[in-house]
């Protein structure tokens, strides 16, 4: 439970700056390492499957600011 709680701590430094795809792919691959630990799973395989999942939100609006390519 512990380990749960620490994801918005973990989290909070991406907070600014999920404005691209590389950014959005490494929030998702941190959570999905945190609540995969958490849960008793593959820390690896969460990361992968988390910053897949990141990453492909780009294009789907989920209230984060929209993606713009980086210059």
């Amino acid at each position: 439970m512990r380990k749960l709680l620490l994801v918005p701590v973990l989290l909070l430094p991406l907070a600014g700056c999920m404005q691209d795809p590389l950014s959005r792919g490494a929030g998702g691959a941190v959570a999905g390492a945190v609540i995969a630990d958490a849960t008793g799973g593959n820390a690896i395989t969460g990361a992968v499957i988390g910053g897949l999942a990141g990453a492909a939100t780009c294009g789907v609006n989920l209230g984060l600011p929209p993606c713009r390519p980086r210059y």
